[in-house]
């Protein structure tokens, strides 16, 4: 085909190229072929051009005349901020949209919008608070103060007899200068000199007196810890019984009161609490309903257990002030109570009486009877 010979160089142009002659050397030697690298053009001539797939970085396509040109990284590279702005809000919208990005971007958000709010939190709020205040918030007085203090105790004489017992011949009591005579049968005569006193300043019959004061004598030597005061004593006669005096009653000289008070029958009419009869009449008289008896109101059940001879008569007699006085400070006083401290002194009269309008008056007889007898000696 001779110097007409055409071929195609390998690229989408059809740009044909004459083939050179081969010029044979001057010392008649046949022509040596020069070794193509790999990758290089057939019938280009240059050989040491690459081919496109091993171009190196840096490098761009050829141009329009075919030839390749060079290209700085860096310029190929460098991109403007808000082109790379606009792409990362784009990539960022686009992954939003599928099922992963829609579940992870709003805990993305949530998670940030807790993490600012601890910083606040941490940093801002102790700042802008400072050091705290203390608050004193008014509470509603509730009908009986827990926590008030127990009644007020005025003194007692001392005295060293126990229940059935006389006090000991020539112990003078306050203001006597010899030992008084004492009547047979009732300890709590002894304390006949210092209960007029009282009486006097407080309106409580000295009977009364003499046996409330006795029974607080009598628990202060067998059960110390209590410390039971006779004004609790005197304020649930009175509220029980007006120291023996309900139902027409009038308290004798050796405390019993007649004729015996006995209660409305406890059959769960008018607020009163239903209980059937415990004690087949033998201490209320009624075989149907059990009743409260005598000057402190005791149901016959609670007597059987605690009920006292506190005269020394042998006979446990719920109409008998001494006896149901004694018997009542030894109710209050069980479970280990200490009748000085509140919590204490209100559990054990709600336990008398589980009404909170009772203890509450109970309470403010008892801090009366305290205050009115102070100075009493």
């Amino acid at each position: 085909m001779g110097d007409t010979r055409r071929v195609v160089d390998g690229e989408r142009r059809a740009t044909a190229r004459p083939l050179r002659r081969a010029a044979p050397p001057d010392d008649g030697t046949p022509p040596v072929p020069r070794p193509r690298r790999a990758g290089a053009e057939p019938g280009s001539g240059e050989g040491e051009q690459p081919d496109s797939g091993s171009v190196p970085k840096g490098e761009a396509a050829a141009d329009s005349g075919g030839r390749r040109r060079r290209i700085p990284f860096a310029r190929a590279v460098r991109t403007r901020p808000r082109q790379l702005t606009v792409g990362a809000a784009r990539a960022t919208r686009a992954w939003s949209r599928r099922p992963g990005g829609r579940t992870t971007l709003p805990a993305l958000f949530l998670l940030a919008l807790v993490a600012a709010a601890a910083t606040a939190g941490a940093v801002i709020v102790p700042a802008a608070v400072g050091r705290p205040e203390p608050v004193t918030e008014a509470l509603p007085e509730p009908s009986v103060p827990q926590t008030a203090a127990a009644p007020a105790t005025p003194p007692l004489p001392a005295l060293t007899g126990l229940p059935g017992t006389a006090a000991p011949t020539g112990t003078p009591l306050p203001g006597a200068t010899t030992a008084p005579v004492l009547p047979t049968g009732r300890p709590a005569d002894a304390l006949a000199g210092w209960a007029q006193r009282v009486s006097a300043v407080t309106g409580i019959p000295a009977v009364a007196l003499q046996a409330y004061a006795y029974a607080e004598l009598v628990l202060a030597q067998t059960n110390r810890a209590c410390q039971l005061s006779w004004t609790t004593l005197a304020a649930i006669g009175y509220v029980e019984s007006r120291h023996g005096a309900a139902n027409g009653a009038t308290l004798q000289a050796d405390g019993r009161a007649l004729p015996e008070i006995k209660g409305e029958p406890l059959d769960g009419q008018g607020g009163r609490s239903r209980i059937l009869d415990t004690d087949q009449g033998l201490l209320d008289g009624d075989r149907v309903h059990d009743r409260a008896l005598g000057p402190m109101q005791f149901i016959p059940t609670t007597w059987q257990e605690i009920g006292a001879d506190a005269d020394g008569d042998g006979v446990k007699n719920p109409h008998d002030i001494d006896d149901a006085a004694l018997a009542a400070g030894l109710y209050l006083c069980k479970g280990g109570r200490n009748m000085t401290i509140p919590g204490d002194w209100w559990g054990a009269i709600l336990s008398y009486n589980d009404v909170r309008r009772y203890a509450q008056a109970v309470f403010d007889k008892a801090d009366e009877y305290g205050r009115l007898s102070r100075n009493v000696r």
